[in-house]
């Protein structure tokens, strides 16, 4: 059976175009500390089995009521705030065996025991995952996975109840916060991107998130410090692929190579999306319309749409493609798809722009940066024909490697071909090899400034900007540009 298919079977009071199919509604899941117990394997230290638990949490600052705590051990040792998140209202805790919970003579309604507390959330949430019986969508990709995971949750809540992980709650700890949410909320559809730094996490992600479609946007340089090579890192993402089925669906890229390469024994059906002959889901005739997004023609196996992608840039254009790709899948009505595709806003920081009163354009695309992004997001800015003068403030690209120096130095090259009339890089020496490259390859020396810190860079381009300018403002977290982006809208607000 196709996959919209067995979805709908599941869907509250809905139907497909072609059928008249309608489900019950799916009864909320209730915790309770049996079901923790059997889910992780655990001992009940002390309380009752059928006491019932409201949420879960690993943070004591923000325990609710009726939550469980589980105490992870990382870089601070949660036992010891057991007590707090007791004392907060929590109406239990999961601690690791032989610990004492850091209990300080505070009784607790109950205990559970485990061997591991984070291999416990884990398990727990995994038991969840399945109860709940949604249509899980995982999201794997060097750049965009945010964008793409809003955009197609976009496109699904046409049609599904959908929830996504919240923030960046990606990682071994953040999704299984992400998915426990299945046993609060009614849903079809859960969209979850998972992030990684190193081999083997994208494996332990899909082991408890047991996804029904794998999607997989893109391969880039990002973390090339802990991989090595941009070959190593798609062998990572790869592991997107990995404990799939013949029921399983990969939608996944046309136009990267490394994706391409490596999908082939995939035991399910792959859909794919992209601009190059033979796609799936294919954009043709695409119209750039620089801060407006984009335009394009996009075929499809149920006929063509016209598409308008109101975010900024060529990976936008191919987030969105993504997305429309799903929709299809999920069989959500070409119509709505390109409805919900042209209201999309950009997610804060990456890449929102803003027209602010003082007669400045700002491009916020500070939340992160890797080299392939940089590209995309100079493109934007260099080709923008309405600016009176363009800016762009970049900071040092963190965890590249022995290559971030040559890295660097390529952007720089690359903002010298566009026509920039200031760049301030930010950072260390990296950040300063991108401003000493530009300065090379023919930008004016009078142009380039080199900042160590986001509140000097930040005076600097205020200092330029004048009304009618268009800047952007880029770098990775560590270096907080985004210091910079609240300084500018600030002083032109």
């Amino acid at each position: 059976m196709a996959l919209h298919g067995r979805l709908l079977g599941r869907c509250y009071g809905m139907a497909t175009q072609s059928s008249s199919v309608h489900a019950t509604r799916r009864v909320e899941l209730r915790l309770t500390a049996a079901t923790v117990v059997h889910a992780t394997g655990g001992r009940l230290r002390s309380g009752q089995t059928d006491q019932v638990i409201g949420g879960v949490s690993i943070d004591s600052r923000t325990v609710a009521a009726g939550d469980l705590f589980f105490a992870i051990v990382a870089v601070r040792d949660g036992h010891t705030f057991v007590a707090d998140a007791l004392a907060r209202g929590a109406v239990g805790a999961v601690l690791n065996a032989a610990s004492d919970g850091g209990m300080g003579g505070v009784e607790a309604p109950i205990l559970i025991e485990v061997a591991d507390t984070t291999r416990a959330l884990q398990d727990l949430a995994r038991h969840v995952r399945r109860e709940s019986h949604v249509t899980v969508i995982a999201i794997t990709g060097s750049a965009g996975k945010t964008t793409t995971k809003e955009a197609i949750a976009s496109v699904l809540s046409s049609r599904y109840r959908v929830v996504r992980n919240r923030g960046n709650l990606n990682n071994h700890l953040g999704l299984p916060l992400s998915l426990l949410e299945l046993g609060k909320k009614e849903a079809d559809v859960a969209v979850m991107e998972l992030g990684m730094n190193h081999a083997g996490e994208i494996r332990v992600l899909v082991g408890i998130a047991e996804p029904d479609v794998r999607v997989w946007t893109n391969v880039g340089e990002a973390h090339l410090g802990s991989f090595g090579t941009v070959e190593a890192v798609a062998d990572a993402k790869a592991e997107i692929l990995e404990q799939a089925t013949a029921d399983t669906v990969l939608v996944c890229s046309a136009d990267d190579d490394r994706i391409t390469t490596r999908r082939d024994g995939f035991p399910g059906r792959t859909v794919t999306f992209g601009e190059r002959a033979g796609a799936d889901v294919r954009a043709v005739d695409v119209e750039p319309l620089g801060l407006r997004g984009s335009r394009a023609r996009v075929i499809t196996g149920r006929g063509e749409i016209d598409l308008r992608v109101p975010l900024v840039g060529r990976g936008n254009l191919a987030n969105a493609l993504c997305a429309v790709a799903v929709g299809v899948e999920m069989n959500i009505p070409t119509a709505d798809i390109v409805e919900r595709i042209a209201a999309l806003e950009a997610a804060p920081r990456r890449g929102a722009v803003t027209h602010l009163t003082g007669g400045v354009t700002l491009i916020d695309d500070s939340y992160n940066a890797s080299p392939s992004a940089m590209r995309q997001a100079l493109a934007v800015v260099g080709a923008e024909t309405a600016a009176r003068r363009r800016g762009a403030v970049l900071g040092e690209m963190l965890e590249l490697g022995e290559g971030s120096r040559a890295l660097h130095e390529e952007i720089g090259r690359l903002a010298a071909t566009l026509p920039l009339d200031r760049l301030i890089t930010v950072g260390g020496e990296p950040a300063r090899a991108l401003g000493i490259a530009a300065i090379e390859a023919g930008l004016p020396r009078v142009a380039v400034t080199h900042r160590t810190s986001s509140e000097q860079a930040g005076e600097d381009i205020v200092g330029w900007l004048e009304p009618g300018d268009i800047v952007l403002v880029k770098g990775s977290r560590g270096i907080r540009t985004d210091i910079v982006a609240e300084r500018i809208a600030a002083e032109f607000a």
